[in-house]
């Protein structure tokens, strides 16, 4: 990687994968179930990679809206926009670009996929400016990171079933959880950049609200799993998903800013054990 390229590596955050993980694994699990185990490969490949775009897109513009706050706090202090490795106007040009290059991807789909794209566009640009005008912008973001979800349905399928609203609400809550811990280590920065969040709204209950989210968000997984008639093996990721979720919970006890970027981190694996869960189900049903 050259010094030019690094900066525009950074802003996508292509050197920080967790983001496109978090997005994947429930679009890929959406793949799944639509298709009965066997996704269309175009279908398969216009998402994998259109994951991969939008979330950089999203991370672009995330910073472009931010390029005058992150500064003020520690740990975006550092980013391309903020000292300026950067420019607002080829902040731009790289997320037009990027758009641009995912509405051809998702040409190549079914018309109802492409008309549901462009909510999904709403959702990447605006969900940057929530943090100003709502405490919920965790909500919004599970919204814009689960958008993919009915999406992928559609486009399998030529239709969005009860399941893939399911999903997408069960993708709501997860969102919401695992950025409030997020959110819980930039609280005090946050507080004195004027912006909002769910870590600021849920005050001492957040570690409460998290547990009320994550449940939920398991119950949803077990409804799910319950109208698809999964067989035991999808069951033991949703188990896992548990034991995951109380682990996060112990990790941050203390709310330690190092401790809940850890429990926000380890939803990886929440993700990767419902998404096998359910391939192995298809898998060896």
């Amino acid at each position: 990687m050259t010094a030019s390229f690094k900066p525009y590596i950074e802003l996508m955050r292509l050197d920080r994968p967790i983001g496109i993980l978090l997005l994947l694994w429930p679009t890929l699990a959406a793949l799944w179930i639509a298709a009965e185990g066997i996704p269309d490969l175009t279908v398969l490949t216009v998402f994998v990679l259109g994951v991969i775009i939008m979330r950089s897109a999203g991370c672009v513009i995330n910073d472009y809206a931010d390029r005058d706050i992150d500064g003020l706090v520690s740990r975006t202090e550092n980013r391309p926009l903020a000292i300026g490795s950067v420019s607002p106007r080829s902040a731009l040009l790289l997320f037009s670009g990027l758009g641009i290059l995912a509405f051809y991807l998702v040409l190549k789909l079914n018309t109802l996929t492409i008309l549901m794209s462009i909510v999904g566009l709403i959702l990447a640009v605006s969900y940057p400016f929530m943090k100003r005008y709502t405490y919920l912008p965790q909500v919004y973001l599970g919204m814009a990171f689960g958008w993919a979800i009915p999406m992928a349905f559609a486009a399998q399928t030529n239709t969005v079933p009860v399941i893939g609203w399911l999903l997408f609400l069960a993708n709501i809550m997860w969102a919401t959880a695992y950025d409030t811990f997020y959110a819980m280590a930039d609280r005090e920065d946050d507080l004195l950049a004027g912006v909002k969040s769910t870590a600021i709204l849920f005050g001492e209950d957040d570690k409460i609200i998290i547990g009320i989210l994550q449940l939920g968000f398991l119950i949803v997984m077990l409804l799910i799993g319950g109208q698809l008639a999964m067989g035991f093996i999808y069951y033991i990721g949703v188990l896992i998903a548990a034991g995951l979720s109380v682990y996060q919970q112990k990790l941050t006890a203390d709310r330690e800013p190092a401790q809940c970027l850890r429990a926000f981190l380890n939803n990886n694996w929440v993700g990767a054990a419902l998404f096998i869960g359910i391939v192995l189900h298809y898998g060896l049903g």
